[in-house]
This record gives structure tokens, C-alpha cells and sequence, in this order.
């Protein structure tokens, strides 16, 4: 059929509807305006009473091919099918559009109508709270996660060399729509940071494929998509063409509805639905991941909004360009860091490191409690010894930096940032840390607190006993033997800490602080 025709066709001949609809179907009881159209990159929806009606296009985009009528039937009833596991009284069957001129006829999807002012993106515009909402959302996506199909054909996707295929299929496609010399500003640091970041991070997939988190999802959460019921929310409109596309990490499923309501100008309204998804699905993922996904999916936002502009959609390339620099920003905070915090005792680097994890919600490792577990003596416990003796000997800092950074590399490769709090006036011991960061694919970030002289020394003298065991005298004899640390950020500490944490995070995000919607409780080391 003719796209021309689209307009004239239902009102000449009604739909005939071949699927019966589900036990329990009821109609909206909200008044519906008589008629409407509106239309995507792939279909178009006609609006009669209390129907829907979706009409897929016969269009060709690489990653989907409606050409043909019995492609488009397909599409039709996959949808149909698939859509039922979240909204069953919604997706009423399979009709068709007929031309009594002719033979022909013309596949549809027919629901239920829903009215337009229960929509999530509706609500959400006109700053109605939806906190209610969204829990419930959540804990609907994190039910339907827990008994989603799974398998080997699921967990494959779930990869890490599968998603980095996803993630140049559409790097390609969009140069491939930007050929004319368009192309984002900043699509080559996208492409760095999503391969930098999937390069180090294969134990993290893995382990996501292990705890079962990988699902056959819904593949296109938008709240757009998303109505709100007084009976609960009903989500419409999963992913149907590519099964592939739908076989996500749960996390992934969720981060495309955060993605869109940040994209809808409310931030705090992502973070608090991420809140509830990871509650409800007692999701363990680093932070890293959750900015992961939600910047490919407004990538993958992105290239859709493409698409619309090479169709005459107004306004969609200047979506495209916010998406990528949504996907940008939440990939630069993705990217894992190890920071290490060094200084002479008394110069205040276990207070920054403390700080500065907490400030950005990473692990901290502290060499000083790690020296000691080693030992097998409680962190608080004296264990004060002259300048390189008793657990203070060459061997003995040995053995303590190696086994800190053996667990900031299994931290790092699981997409956790650390902070580690140790002296590092070793260049023996700096090039170690320079050697982790280069095998995990992580950003080091070194920050050398500095004092003067006498504030050192007052410090040292009125410090009560702890799990540092330096005194003056120790420090004294370390500053002798300290190298140059050149690439290392120097912090001045004399000051207020808020003064010396700005100085620290300026230096870990150079970029700035903006912090993409994702609420996760920092963890700290245990005492």
C-alpha cells in the first residue's frame, strides 16, 4: 500500500481484526478524542474512538527491512506476542487495512487507546510528581527482569565483545548518515571512551552473565511508552525487530527510561527510578556501568533522531547532537579511575583520600590497613617501629603495595574506581600503579598532598594513635629519600579540605562535576 494512502484508507474500509483479544481486555474509561495520526521512523498510528492502530512502513534502515507485506506481517504479530508479557489487555490482535479497489491488503497492530494525559513523557512535562509512578515502573521492570526468558542465545549478548559490536554498528551507521561531513564534534571522543572503557572490563561482563543478569528484555523503554493507569502502569511498544537487540543486561533495560526522562529535563526523576530499579532487582553493578548504559542508549537515541532528520523530521538533528553530548558526558563519568593519594605522614592524604572517595562515591584502599591485615593485626593496633624495620622493611612495603594493587586491578576491571591512600614516595612503586591502570584500561590519576614543614610537624605531634604509625622522625627520614613526582597533581592540604577536595576532583574530572542521574551509596573501606 501507497504511504500516500494512509490518510484516506481506514475510513473506506473498517479493520479486520484475525487476533482475538486477552482474557480481561477492558477499554479506558478516560475520554479519547474521535480521531489522530502521528507518525515514527518506522510506522504509522491512526487513532479511532477507543482503538490504535499501527501501520508499519515500507522502509529499509540496515537494521530493520519492512519492504515487503509479509515482512511487515511478521512485524506485526512479533509485536503483538511480544508485547503481551508487559501489556496483555493493550495488545488486542492482528487486522488489516483493505482497499475495495483491490485484492491488496495491508498488515496492522490493534490496541487499545490509551489517553495521550496518562502518559509518563505527559506527566513528567508538566511537573506533576511521578515519584509513585516510577516506583511502580520499576518494580514492574525488575519483576518482569527476574522471570524474563534466559539462555545461551540471551547470555551471548550479554558479552562484552557483544556489546562493543552494537556500539560500532552504530558508530559506522552514523558516519554513514553524516556523510555529507556532519558529523557530531564529539563522536571521536565517544568512540574513545566506550572502546577504552570495554577494553579493561571483560571480568565485569562476564560476572553480569554469571549472576543471570542478562534477559530478554523490552529493548526500548521511553516514557512516551509508558502509561499511567489508575490501576498501574502499562508499558507498550518493546523492541520486536531484532531479538538480538532485546537480549540486554536488565541494567541496560532500565537505563534507556533514565536516559529519556533525563532527556525530558528531569534528572532527579532518573535517579530516583534507577534508585527503585536497583532496589527491587538488588542489582550489585558498579556506578560505572549504570553511566555505561545510559550513554548507549542515548547514543543509540541519537542515531534514531539521525534517521528522522534524513526523513524531514523537524528539529531531530539537533536532538541528535543533545543526545551525543548526553552520551558523552555520562561516558566521560563512566570512565574507571584509579587515583592514587600520596604524601609524606602528617601531609593529610588519608583525610583527602577519605574525602575525595566519598565525594565520588568509589572505593578507597589504604595501604596502612592493608600492611596490617597482612600482618594479621587489627587496623587500630600499634605496631610502631624505627625508619624500615619491623612491618616498616623494604620487604614488608613490598609485599603491602603489591597486594594494593592486586586488589585495585580486580576492582578496576570490574568497573570500580579506587582511591588509594598510601605514600608512594617509591618510583618503583609508581610505576606499578602506572602499569595497572595501563592493563585495566583505567584513567591514573596521581595527587601529591603537600604541607609545610611546621603544619606537617604539629600534626604529627598531636595525632592521636591510629592505624597510621609514623611520627616526625620517620617522616623526616622519608622526605630525605623521596624522588620527584612529577606527574603527580600537587594538593596543597594547609587548608580547609573542602579547598584541597575541589583541587582533587578538578584534577579527576577535568571536564567538571556534572554527575549524570544515578544514586548509588559510596562505599567506603570497613574499618
Amino acid at each position: 500500500m501507497a504511504e500516500r494512502d494512509l490518510g484516506r484508507t481506514p475510513a473506506r474500509s473498517g479493520p479486520h481484526i484475525t487476533g482475538a483479544p486477552p482474557a480481561g481486555a477492558r477499554n479506558e474509561a478516560d475520554p479519547l478524542p474521535r480521531s489522530g495520526v502521528c507518525e515514527t521512523h518506522t510506522a504509522v498510528l491512526f487513532f479511532f474512538g477507543d482503538r490504535a492502530y499501527k501501520l508499519k512502513k515500507p522502509v529499509d534502515l540496515g537494521f530493520l527491512d519492512y519492504t515487503t507485506v509479509t515482512a511487515r506481517r511478521v512485524a506485526c504479530e512479533r509485536e503483538v506476542a511480544l508485547n503481551r508479557r508487559f501489556a496483555p489487555d493493550v495488545y488486542l490482535g492482528l487486522g488489516e487495512f483493505r482497499d475495495p479497489g483491490t485484492s491488496a491488503t495491508e498488515p496492522i497492530v490493534v490496541m487499545r487507546r490509551m489517553s495521550e494525559d496518562r502518559r509518563l513523557s505527559h506527566l513528567v512535562g508538566t511537573g506533576a510528581c511521578v515519584d509513585d509512578i516510577l516506583r511502580a515502573v520499576a518494580r514492574q521492570v525488575a519483576a518482569w527482569h527476574a522471570k524474563a526468558p534466559r539462555g545461551r542465545d540471551v547470555d551471548e549478548q550479554g558479552t562484552r565483545d557483544a556489546l562493543s559490536s552494537r556500539w560500532e554498528a552504530s558508530f559506522a551507521q552514523v558516519r554513514e548518515l553524516c556523510a555529507d561531513g556532519s558529523v557530531p564534534d564529539e563522536l571521536a571522543e565517544v568512540e574513545r571512551l566506550v572502546r577504552r572503557y570495554l577494553a579493561g572490563r571483560e571480568r565485569l561482563f562476564d560476572a553480569r552473565i554469571g549472576q543471570r543478569r542478562v534477559i530478554d528484555g523490552h529493548g526500548d523503554l521511553l516514557a512516551e511508552d509508558v502509561f499511567c493507569l489508575d490501576d498501574g502502569p502499562r508499558v507498550l511498544d518493546c523492541l520486536e525487530f531484532d531479538d538480538h537487540l532485546r537480549y540486554v543486561d536488565g541494567l541496560d533495560d532500565a537505563a534507556f527510561l533514565a536516559m529519556d526522562l533525563e532527556q525530558l529535563g528531569a534528572p532527579e526523576a532518573a535517579a530516583y527510578f534507577l534508585a527503585q530499579y536497583g532496589e527491587y532487582s538488588a542489582d550489585p553493578a558498579p556506578a560505572s556501568l549504570w553511566h555505561h548504559y545510559v550513554a548507549y542508549r542515548a547514543f543509540v537515541r541519537a542515531k534514531v533522531s539521525l534517521i528522522q532528520a534524513r526523513q524531514g523530521a523537524a528539529g531531530a538533528e539537533v536532538a541528535s547532537r543533545r543526545l551525543t553530548s548526553t552520551a558523552l558526558r555520562h561516558l566521560r563519568t563512566s570512565a574507571v579511575c584509579l587515583v592514587a593519594v600520596g604524601g609524606l605522614p602528617g601531609s593529610g592524604k588519608s583525610t583527602l583520600s577519605g574525602a575525595l572517595a566519598d565525594r565520588l562515591g568509589v572505593t578507597l584502599l589504604s595501604s596502612d590497613r592493608i600492611r596490617k591485615e597482612i600482618a594479621g593485626i587489627p587496623a587500630e593496633q600499634s605496631a610502631v617501629a624505627g625508619y624500615r624495620e619491623g612491618l616498616y622493611t623494604p620487604e614488608w612495603t613490598l609485599k603491602t603495595y603489591a597486594a594494593l594493587l592486586d586488589r585495585a586491578a580486580a576492582l578496576l576491571s570490574s568497573g570500580e574506581s579506587v582511591v588509594l591512600d598510601a605514600t608512594w614516595t617509591d618510583a618503583a612503586q609508581r610505576e606499578a600503579a602506572l602499569r595497572v591502570a595501563e592493563r585495566t584500561s583505567a584513567d591514573l590519576v596521581s595527587l601529591h598532598c603537600q604541607v609545610p614543614g611546621d603544619v606537617s610537624a604539629a600534626r604529627l605531634s598531636t595525632r592521636a594513635a591510629g592505624v597510621s604509625d609514623a611520627d616526625f622522625d620517620i617522616a623526616t627520614a622519608m622526605a630525605a629519600r623521596e624522588p620527584p613526582w612529577r606527574e603527580a597533581v600537587p594538593v596543597d592540604t594547609s587548608g580547609a579540605l573542602e579547598s584541597a577536595v575541589a583541587r582533587a576532583m578538578a584534577a579527576v574530572r577535568p571536564w567538571g562535576s556534572g554527575q549524570a542521574p544515578v544514586f548509588r551509596r559510596p562505599y567506603m573501606e570497613p574499618d
